[in-house]
């Protein structure tokens, strides 16, 4: 196996569906401490609480901050390609993994689809293995349903062939 880039790459949608999903999060994790602060001075806590809280919102904003340039990151390093033999998927920003799914071992090959995702036209794929799971986060949908089918083929016709 080479370490060059594989050939098939995540929906170009993938960037503006993750930073939607951060932003969600972030603003709920908001919402919760703004709640923490109210019941803070209602309830009169001590004030290391306030510090508590203050660290909080702060590790809030720089997480915030890092969903804004994180999914560009991410969606420039996800690449995947599969054979006959197997499944290779590559991706990491700090440390790159590169993974090599045998098709013998494939177990189930499942597709997700949550709101946001569906509202794109995207889904996600599973492979799971006796040892393990992979995913593909984003997939265009007619891509994933493809994708799916043929892994499962694969899988299918090498668990016959032995």
């Amino acid at each position: 196996m080479n370490e060059t880039k594989l050939e098939n790459a995540l929906a170009h949608s993938f960037p503006k569906i993750r930073r939607i999903s951060e932003t969600i999060g972030n603003i709920i994790g908001l919402v919760v401490i703004g709640i923490l602060f109210w019941v803070y001075h209602y309830f009169d806590w001590p004030i290391w609480v306030y510090w508590v809280l203050v660290g909080l919102v702060i590790l809030t904003i720089i997480g915030f901050i890092w969903s804004i340039f994180e999914p560009t990151y991410l969606y420039r390093s996800w690449s995947y390609q599969f054979d006959d033999e197997y499944l290779q998927l590559s991706y990491g920003i700090f440390q790159k993994e590169w993974v090599t799914v045998p098709m013998t071992k494939i177990q189930s090959v499942t597709t997700s689809q949550g709101p946001i995702m569906k509202r794109y036209n995207v889904r996600s794929i599973k492979v799971e293995t006796v040892g393990s799971s992979h995913a593909i986060p984003a997939l265009e949908e007619d891509v994933a349903l493809a994708l799916r089918e043929r892994l499962a083929e694969f899988a299918k016709l090498k668990e016959v062939d032995e």
